[in-house]
């Protein structure tokens, strides 16, 4: 009996084990679009119109408003809708992956059934496709900085639940800044800078907490980002009872100027909505830029990824696994309080207690929407500023919505999509894994 020599040549390739396709989200466009059908498309009262204004009164070009029989529109968007759901189903029958477009389009297709079904017989108002938009960029300027902060420090491998805390620290100290300098200078413009600035000093403080007690005590990541989250909400609270409240002039209504582009801002649509906004929103474009070129074209970015999916083959090549750590998670509690700033200087706004309200927990669902990427961290934080700026919108026209569900648009809008969208995606695997030498 002789035996045979298996060589590279003659080795059979092992059959390779397909992963059964995931119908969760068509299923789930599918009762969407079902709902969206029944609900916008066939309740919009036939004989009615929604009328669209897209310029604004200022703009230095004006675009003719659009009116539109409701009920027609209403049900051709929410059949669109109902057939982007089928061709999804096509492309998970015959594992076909059909990209981002087809989510972005059945969204559009939704959104515009919604609008022109709020907007019907609404003679004496109109839909402001423009401050629409606006109000999405800016809703999710603070979202984005919070994103950005949890990807910093996720792909490090440090979870920052502590988003909230360090979201409200920022607002809080910027308010406080603020109003000191505005006092000592007589100038509120040189107040709201001067905010700005200190706004990441109280981010990154609770950065070096967090990355205190998660690198060098080993304490679970997840229950020190709660902790600080409290610890946040106490801190503002009391000092702004017992500092703001007895010194009014350390709590002013301070907001940041616009500084409009010349010739892009007056640019129809585009123009006002992204060149004509104030020192935050230009720097959140400026950074997710910068984050997304270093983290996946640069010597630190490879070395912070590899310390957050393999940390001891990074530590064989020489890199500082809990030095880069910590580094990492004082800078993402340096923008999530620089994202904090936007909730006072850059609103125009007084501190309050907990203003925040629970956006930093909105910006890690964009954050794991975003896979974890700047780019996709600021695609997901303007969806969900989106969703907010609806809801104003619905606010100012009047809609049949009871108010309370209003308020919870943002929040359900972030938990379907999350659901819905995300699938099977794989944070770094070192991620809430203290490193032990």
């Amino acid at each position: 009996m002789t035996a045979t020599l298996e060589t590279p040549q003659t080795r059979q390739p092992e059959p390779e084990i397909e992963a059964a396709p995931s119908w969760r989200m068509p299923i789930g466009l599918g009762v969407v679009g079902l709902i969206a059908f029944i609900i916008f498309g066939l309740g919009t009262p036939g004989g009615t119109s929604t009328t669209f204004v897209v310029s604004r009164t200022q703009d230095a070009i004006q675009i003719p408003s659009w009116t539109l029989p409701a009920q027609p529109f209403a049900i051709l968007f929410t059949i669109c809708s109902l057939l982007l759901a089928g061709v999804s189903a096509w492309g998970v029958a015959t594992r076909r992956k059909l990209g981002t477009w087809l989510p972005i389009l059945y969204g559009l297709a939704v959104i515009a059934a919604v609008l022109v079904w709020a907007g019907a017989g609404k003679s004496s108002t109109s839909i402001q496709v423009t401050g629409l938009l606006i109000g999405a960029l800016v809703l999710a300027t603070p979202l984005v900085f919070g994103a950005l902060a949890g990807v910093v420090c996720e792909r490090s491998g440090i979870v920052n639940i502590a988003i909230e805390g360090q979201l409200l620290a920022g607002a809080f100290m910027a308010a406080l800044v603020a109003g000191a300098a505005t006092s000592m200078t007589g100038s509120a413009t040189v107040g709201a800078y001067a905010g700005l600035i200190a706004a990441p000093v109280a981010g990154a403080f609770l950065g070096v907490l967090l990355s205190l007690f998660a690198v060098r005590y080993w304490v679970d990541q997840i229950v020190v980002g709660v902790v600080l989250n409290v610890l946040a909400v106490g801190l503002t609270n009391f000092f702004y009872g017992t500092v703001m409240k007895t010194n009014p002039d350390l709590n002013r209504a301070i907001g940041l100027p616009d500084l409009p582009i010349p010739l892009l801002s007056d640019i129809p649509v585009v123009g006002p909505v992204l060149f004509d906004q104030n020192l935050l929103v230009y720097l959140m474009y400026g950074l997710v830029i910068v984050l997304n070129v270093m983290l996946f074209k640069s010597r630190w970015g490879l070395r912070v990824r590899a310390v957050g999916e393999h940390p001891k083959a990074a530590d064989t090549v020489g890199i500082k696994v809990n030095r880069t750590r910590v580094r990492n998670t004082i800078l993402g509690g340096a923008l999530a309080g620089l994202g904090g700033a936007f909730f006072t200087v850059a609103s125009g706004l007084a501190f309050n207690k907990e203003m925040t309200g629970g956006k930093g927990y909105i910006a890690l669902a964009a954050m794991i929407l975003g896979r974890w990427s700047p780019k996709g961290a600021l695609a997901a934080a303007v969806l969900f500023g989106f969703a907010d700026s609806l809801r104003e919108q619905f606010g100012i026209i009047g809609t049949s919505i009871p108010s309370q569900f209003l308020a919870m648009l943002p929040y359900l809008a972030t938990i379907f999509a999350v659901a819905g969208l995300v699938g099977h995606v794989r944070p770094p695997a070192a991620e809430n894994i203290p490193y032990k030498k």
